[in-house]
This record gives structure tokens, C-alpha cells and sequence, in this order.
């Protein structure tokens, strides 16, 4: 609650949420999305049950994809712990078909690494889906960003390491990707 009354941006927040008294519950606290991940998984219909009481704009399924062959991507749960044996193109357009209003997809192999993201995984995800992509995992430079949404075709990227360690601002962030033609708020 103070986090959200402090904040004057959209506020998604998620983990071990497994219920709709979870949900309500952080909706109320000033959340404006909930991320969901391994009750999606374990209970797809809840997906459905929360889109249908709050509005699907409010749920967003996080999946994280880990690269198991050089051509094929497996979904993880439980923080990226256990395998499903699900597509991560498939697990998203079923989200999307439950009614999941965005996916925040995660390349478990690029997260942390500062490396880039996996816009192959990206990208295919993206022209699968027809909600909002956004993508994490592997941001090290602006660059990065421009990328996701270019080459990635997210609607949307996300990032923490880049800030946590670089000396690197927001503010640069959303400059370089406006020079490079992207349409976004300074």
C-alpha cells in the first residue's frame, strides 16, 4: 500500500499469488496488474476466473522459457526450477485464449547475464500472441531495449539488473530508444 500511494507509475506486482483473495487483495493495495505464473500452470481456469472478475487489462501470465535443444524452448515453473514440458509458444497463445490480457516472457538462459535478450524466443512468442509481449532477462544496454521491440517485437520491455549494476538512469534509457524512432514518454 505505501509502495503503491509513493508511485505515480502503472504498478504490476506478482509471486505466490494462488488465489482470488490474493488477487483482490493486492488490486486493492493499489496494484494495477497481477502477474501470475505457477497457479496458471497448475490451475488455467483460474486465468479465466480472474479475467472475467477484474478485467483480463489486470492479469498478466509471466512465463519463463529456458532453451532445452538449439531449436526448442521448455516452460519452467516454480521460479525456473521445474520443467512442464510445455512449448512456450503454445502455453502463450492458451494463456491468451484463457484470457490473459499481456505475457511477461523471461529467457531463464539470458536472465542476470547482461547479455541482450532472447529475441528469437521473442519474437516467436510475439507473432503467436495478439496481446502485449513484454519481454525480460538479459538487458546490458540501451541498445538491448530497441532490440526487444524491434527485433523481439515486444510490446514492452523489462529490466533490473541493467540498473542495479551500471550507472545507468531510466531517463537515458527512454532518450536513447526515442533517438532510435521508437514512440515513447520522456
Amino acid at each position: 500500500q505505501k509502495f503503491a500511494k509513493d508511485c505515480f507509475v502503472p504498478l504490476t506486482v506478482g509471486g505466490l499469488v494462488s488465489s482470488e483473495t490474493d488477487f483482490s487483495k493486492l488490486l486493492h493495495c493499489g496494484a494495477d496488474k497481477i502477474v501470475i505464473n505457477t497457479k496458471a500452470l497448475e490451475q488455467p481456469n483460474f486465468i479465466t476466473s480472474v479475467a472475467k472478475k477484474y478485467g483480463s487489462q489486470c492479469v498478466v501470465v509471466s512465463i519463463d522459457a529456458k532453451k532445452v535443444k538449439s531449436d526448442k524452448y521448455e516452460v519452467f515453473s516454480k521460479h525456473g526450477t521445474c520443467a512442464t514440458g510445455l512449448d512456450p509458444v503454445k502455453w502463450a497463445k492458451e494463456t491468451q485464449n484463457f484470457g490473459a490480457g499481456e505475457i511477461m516472457l523471461t529467457s531463464i538462459d539470458k536472465d542476470g547475464s547482461l547479455e541482450g535478450y532472447d529475441n528469437n524466443l521473442n519474437s516467436l512468442v510475439s507473432e503467436a500472441i495478439d496481446i502485449p509481449l513484454l519481454v525480460s532477462g538479459g538487458a546490458g544496454k540501451w541498445q538491448d531495449f530497441v532490440d526487444g521491440i524491434t527485433i523481439g517485437k515486444a510490446a514492452g520491455v523489462c529490466t533490473t539488473n541493467i540498473y542495479h549494476f551500471t550507472k545507468s538512469s531510466i531517463a537515458s534509457a527512454k532518450k536513447f530508444m526515442y533517438s532510435k524512432g521508437l514512440n515513447i514518454r520522456i
